[in-house]
């Protein structure tokens, strides 16, 4: 019997407000455990909350972006559950009137698009923090300075059908956030991450199957290793005439295994109310098309336009606009008068396995625009190889130096000169005899021995052109 997957995710994305949900605390990171707080994060009897504008804003240029319907009358509700990080023992989200419903993206993979529906996109508060620090191994400290962040939840279809779609699916929210400016997307600060909901059935099979959750998965690679374990996990069971039991599980990404964490809820056992404390968030169109106004152009708009005006491949473009930073850097190269294929090619290439080696992202990075389109102009004006630029380029990545200055104090300028390149191409051609013999007789591959000791010799600064000329230009005399 083959299976089936069907996927669902539920991602959570912090919003880069001032300020909390339904509360003026600050959301700022990495202060002292507990001084964020006021008495409506806390929970304190008799503290009223109201609702942050701004955030409310995010969530409908979100729902926009998404080709969500927006609603007019969206309303909070409470959400019962206990959590020693959750004050009230409840927390304020949405549940049948949430602010967006009925939307979509698309996602690529393998070269084919899928369309992913999004069943509703919400705003709720987030809980706090346990810590489990300190003299007592045995105690939990709770922080309670995110309690109150504001968030929006994304909640997909179940239309996912892959691990490798669901990565895809989570990148392309990612993407929008960060293009969006309503999240920095912070993954593995737990600014944006989701929950798994995977089944399987047989492949006949219309109806779902039992599903779990993995939950606070906080990576790309961790979504995609988490359900293709899970997938394995439930057809392993299946199998073995093992029943599926619908439960929440905890990713553990060093081991690449999760654990059962506690039966799964449903939203009945949440005993869902309308918040009495909070008004119905009335919205009308004047502000909905105000916020369409402000609607920055999003990744599938860049990448279109990437392709058809810089001539780039699918696959080029489709890399390119996924990170921001990424895509704006690349613009600004090529506004310096670069040809777009170089820049990209450096863009996706050497620059990219340096920011990934190092753990930096592009906005940390020491080299400007300007100097990687000095550096590009460098090789086409012939001062410096496509191979010694390898070598200045690394050095400029960590230095923050200009490629002019690289090349001077290493002395890595390209020899160009005629007659320097004969002396050379004449010493190699002297010392080798046989080779020589073994060319003129029709093994033409030797010329690329003879061009390798050239390079070798002259350290990598010799005009790899010329030098293929002058040998040839020897040879044949």
């Amino acid at each position: 019997m083959e299976f089936e997957t069907v996927i669902g995710l539920e991602v959570h994305a912090q919003l880069s407000t001032n300020t909390k949900m339904f509360c003026s605390c600050a959301t700022e990171f990495g202060q002292d455990p507990n001084l964020n707080t006021c008495p409506v994060c806390l929970g304190l009897p008799g503290a009223l909350p109201a609702i942050n504008e701004v955030a409310v804003k995010y969530a409908i240029l979100l729902g926009l972006a998404t080709n969500c319907s927006i609603r007019k009358d969206s309303q909070f509700a409470r959400k019962n559950y206990f959590y020693p990080d959750l004050p009230k023992a409840y927390q304020t989200s949405q549940f049948d009137r949430p602010i967006c419903e009925n939307g979509w993206i698309d996602i690529d993979v393998d070269g084919e698009r899928k369309r992913i529906g999004i069943t509703r996109i919400h705003l709720e508060e987030d809980a706090g923090k346990l810590v489990h620090e300190g003299d007592d191994p045995s105690a939990s400290y709770v922080d309670l300075n995110r309690a109150g962040t504001p968030l929006v939840e994304i909640v997909s279809e179940p239309d996912i059908r892959s691990a490798a779609e669901a990565k895809a699916y989570m990148e392309k929210i990612h993407s929008i956030v960060t293009y969006l400016g309503i999240s920095n997307g912070n993954m593995e600060k737990g600014n944006l991450r989701c929950d798994a909901n995977v089944s399987i059935r047989p492949f006949e099979q219309s109806e779902f199957g039992t599903r779990t959750e993995t939950k606070n998965l906080n990576s790309f690679r961790n979504v995609q290793a988490a359900i293709e374990f899970e997938i394995q996990r439930q057809t392993e069971m299946r199998f073995e005439g093992e029943k599926i039991i619908q439960q929440t599980r905890l990713w553990n990404a060093d081991k690449k295994t999760s654990k059962a964490m506690r039966s799964k809820e449903d939203s009945d056992d949440y005993r869902y109310f309308p918040c009495p404390d909070l008004p119905v968030a009335y919205i009308d169109d004047t502000i909905i098309e105000a916020l369409k106004s402000e609607l920055p152009e999003l990744p599938d708009e860049k990448q279109e336009r990437f392709q058809k005006n810089y001539g780039l491949t699918e696959k080029e473009a489709s890399i390119l606009v996924t990170d921001r930073d990424m895509s704006v850097f690349f613009e600004d190269v090529v506004n310096k008068g670069i040809d777009a294929k170089p820049a990209a090619n450096w863009m996706l290439g050497d620059f990219s396995r340096l920011l990934n080696e190092n753990k930096t992202e592009i906005g940390q990075c020491l080299v400007t625009p300007e100097q990687l389109a000095e550096m590009i102009e460098l090789i086409q004006n012939g001062t410096i190889s496509g191979k010694i630029a390898k070598t200045v380029f690394e050095e400029m990545f960590e230095s923050g130096k200009s490629a002019d200055v690289v090349v001077e104090e290493k002395g890595l300028k390209q020899v160009s000169d005629a007659g320097a390149i004969e002396g050379l191409c004449k010493q190699v051609l002297d010392s080798n005899p046989s080779q020589v013999e073994e060319f003129k007789s029709g093994k033409q591959k030797v010329l690329g021995f003879f061009v390798g000791l050239v390079m070798k010799q002259s350290k990598g600064k010799a005009n790899p052109q010329m030098v293929n000329q002058m040998l040839k230009k020897l040879l044949s005399e």
